[in-house]
């Protein structure tokens, strides 16, 4: 007789329900896993083998067959292991009932212990939705995987404890109030502050806009005028993540093993700074099985290119679509992996290659060809995509050393920016946004109306400036978010002008 046990698979993540079916035939002893695995899932065999004879338990003496099904999905992880090794036990007669509610999750060790996998959030979340209620994970798993409500979680760290568990000791499941959870995690300390920046006020306003709206920035200034040190600061006024963000993030977390088993939700927007000698894929993601790259690692935060112009054009403009649509598709010839990457894009240049263009104190020493092939190297279509555009000019001697007056605290900033983000979560909380940088064509004609007098300015400013479409529109969100931190109801001239001002500097 077969026996069935089921499991999951991941897919970005996502994952969906896998049923397992072991049969043993009279033959020569061996075990064979079929339905598509990879190496990590066949290399499964000689754990399960191990497993399960030093947890004191009989091996069959014929052939195993195992298959994963569906058979037309490649299967990838070793989370597979503890699966197979209870529908083996069940062939041998291990009193472990058939129950089509119930899934395992694990990865054996030699000696039976079950160790953690990686993504066990997304695939106990993907089985909830496939209508399992009772899950067994690693011990070590446990908290990550009781994030999910609504399903019972059971953490076990050896083979013999699940068996015993249908005998006579029950596993305690494992529960967590996540939205107090949540609320014990989101208080974070920053090291930069805001107030530690002497003057870029300009700068500081065009960081508040970006933060607010979740709009993308570049700044270009000279080498020692803050660039780095405001980007830096800027996850200090970044607003706390929603509970829907907080989970979907973990999700990703989960997937590249980042999660600790101590703090299994990520609560604090993430800030990834990546050096500009990064490829492609480390960038985009991929690799021959699909993995998430730092804009997906940075989904619902802040990605820091500092050195802009000294990352290769293809790293780039792989950035690209990603801008464009908030989520990144990686196709091979064998899968493609959709993942989510709604980032703010911070941007640090220098004006030209010596860094001192327009300079009040240094003079510039590069010519006419040099700056222009230095700014050519980030393109036409990149820039559009780029909100806020700001110079970021060097501080003279007087302004460095003045200790006159304090500058405002990211406290003080962060208070405005969050009162701007609850307008526009309860602007489109039946949008599916959440943000105003997340906007389409259609959803700008509703949310972005202009009076006659702004539509007449927005003509004149677009026949000028030679404004393409993309960047008509970027301006007309870049307006909404400076309207919602003046908590103002309508884009007014005003908001309009701030708006091209920031935009137009390039």
């Amino acid at each position: 007789m077969v026996s069935k046990t089921l499991t999951a698979a991941a897919a970005g993540i996502n994952s969906f329900k896998i049923e397992i079916e072991v049969d043993v035939t009279n033959s020569l002893p061996g075990m064979s896993i079929v339905g598509l695995p990879d190496s990590a899932v066949n290399e499964a065999r000689e754990r399960v083998h191990s497993a399960i004879k030093n947890s004191d338990f009989s091996f069959p003496s014929g052939k195993v067959i195992v298959n994963l099904a569906p058979a037309d999905i490649r299967k990838e992880g070793t989370n597979f292991d503890l699966p197979i090794a209870v529908g083996i036990l069940k062939e041998q007669g291990i009193d472990i009932p058939d129950d089509n509610t119930t899934a395992f999750l694990g990865e054996l060790s030699l000696d039976g212990t079950i160790r953690r996998v990686n993504g066990i959030l997304p695939l106990v979340s993907g089985l909830k939705d496939s209508g399992i209620t009772t899950v067994f994970v690693p011990k070590d798993n446990a908290k990550e995987a009781a994030l999910v409500q609504g399903i019972k979680v059971l953490g076990a760290a050896h083979l013999g404890d699940i068996i015993h568990h249908f005998a006579n000791s029950p596993i305690i499941p494992t529960c967590i109030d996540i939205n107090r959870y949540f609320s014990e995690c989101t208080k974070a300390e920053y090291i930069y502050d805001f107030k530690d920046v002497k003057g870029q006020e300009k700068a500081k306003k065009a960081l508040e806009i970006a933060a607010a709206g979740g709009h993308n920035i570049l700044m270009s200034g000279s080498p020692g005028s803050g660039k780095t040190m405001m980007a830096k600061c800027l996850a200090s006024i970044l607003p706390p993540l929603e509970l829907e963000e907080s989970l979907e993030l973990s999700k990703i977390y989960s997937i590249c093993g980042l999660l600790s088993e101590d703090k299994p939700l990520i609560t604090e927007r993430p800030f990834r700074a990546v050096h500009h000698t990064a490829s492609p894929n480390g960038i985009i993601g991929g690799g021959t099985t699909p993995k998430p790259g730092e804009i997906t690692l940075a989904h619902r935060g802040v990605l820091f290119l500092d050195e802009m112009v000294e990352f290769p054009r293809q790293v780039l403009e792989v950035l690209r679509q990603p801008l464009e649509d908030g989520e990144v598709i990686i196709s091979r010839a064998k899968m493609s992996m959709k993942y989510p990457a709604k980032f703010i894009l911070v941007g640090a240049m220098n004006p030209c290659p010596c860094g001192y263009l327009g300079d009040r104190e240094k003079q510039c020493s590069c010519t006419e060809s040099q700056i222009q092939r230095y700014r050519s190297k980030i393109s036409g279509p990149l820039l559009d995509r780029i909100d806020l555009v700001i110079n970021v000019p060097r501080l003279t001697t007087e302004e460095l050393i003045n200790k006159k007056g304090d500058a405002e605290s990211s406290q003080c900033i962060r208070n405005r920016v969050i009162n701007a983000r609850k307008i526009q979560i309860k602007r489109y909380k039946n949008e599916g946004i959440y943000t105003n940088s997340e906007l389409n064509a259609k959803q700008i004609k509703i949310f972005c109306k202009t009076d006659d007098e702004t539509t007449d300015f927005l003509k004149i400013a677009a026949q000028k400036f030679q404004l393409s479409g993309r960047k008509y529109s970027r301006i007309l969100k870049l307006s909404r978010t400076i309207a919602d931190l003046e908590q103002s109801e309508n884009i007014t001239l005003n908001h309009v002008s701030q708006a091209l001002q920031y935009r137009i500097s390039s």
